[in-house]
């Protein structure tokens, strides 16, 4: 390459993570565009399964002093870096899922007669509590994290940009724009909030942060072979 491909992350990355690009002889530019925010309050649960569908939730879970009486009770979870945190931990996966629209499908399908506890962030989707709401599943929904917007200003020139939550995109465009710039999601959930805005949009085949950067990498070579 002429020129190196010169990549933003709007969450700063692992150091593993980073090596992908680098080794792809990519530049890259990182910042933080959200901030996650715990929430202290004591955890419990009066239902028969618990769900959760964000790293940011378990984390929070795993720092309660309680914690360990949750694990008395099965789980189900969107993520497979979530699956692997929660069966770390001791905790039992009845099954996991890449979107929380697979999970609402299956819970509606096969477990409607049970109760959960749902615990979730003040910025989470619809997606899972409308559809239990509609399929009149009892659950309760606790929130253990807060998301708050962290925009930055971007001067320099990128031709990559990597997001990967809807609530990242929001607070990107507060500060910036997307002309020509392509974008890789990390689902079809932050795809979807970036449609509104650009159709230059690659989503990665597995919800994840590593995907994610594989799709840029194998783009921007194959754009470059052609």
């Amino acid at each position: 390459m002429k020129n190196k491909i010169r990549i933003l992350s709007t969450k700063k990355l692992l150091l593993n993570q980073k090596q992908f690009l680098l080794n792809a002889n990519f530049c890259l530019l990182e910042a933080d565009f959200i901030k996650i925010d715990f929430h202290k309050n004591k955890i419990e649960s009066k239902y028969d399964y618990l769900i959760f569908t964000s790293q940011n939730a378990l984390n929070n879970i795993l720092t309660n002093e309680n914690w360990k009486k949750l694990k008395e009770k099965k789980c189900f979870c969107v993520g497979k870096k979530t699956k692997t945190i929660l069966e770390q931990n001791g905790f039992d996966v009845v099954e996991s899922f890449d979107y929380a629209e697979e999970l609402a499908s299956f819970l509606i399908d096969k477990y409607s007669s049970n109760t959960y506890t749902f615990f979730s962030g003040n910025l989470r989707q619809d997606t899972l509590p409308v559809a239990l709401q509609q399929a009149n599943i009892i659950f309760e929904e606790k929130q253990v994290y807060r998301t708050d917007l962290t925009p930055v200003k971007i001067e320099s020139k990128v031709d990559g940009i990597l997001f990967f939550s809807p609530s990242g995109v929001k607070s990107y465009l507060k500060e910036n724009t997307i002309t020509n710039q392509v974008c890789f999601c990390i689902g079809t959930t932050t795809a979807k909030e970036l449609e509104k805005t650009t159709k230059n949009v690659v989503i990665a085949n597995q919800p994840t942060v590593e995907n994610t950067i594989i799709q840029c990498i194998n783009y921007f070579n194959q754009k470059n072979t052609n």
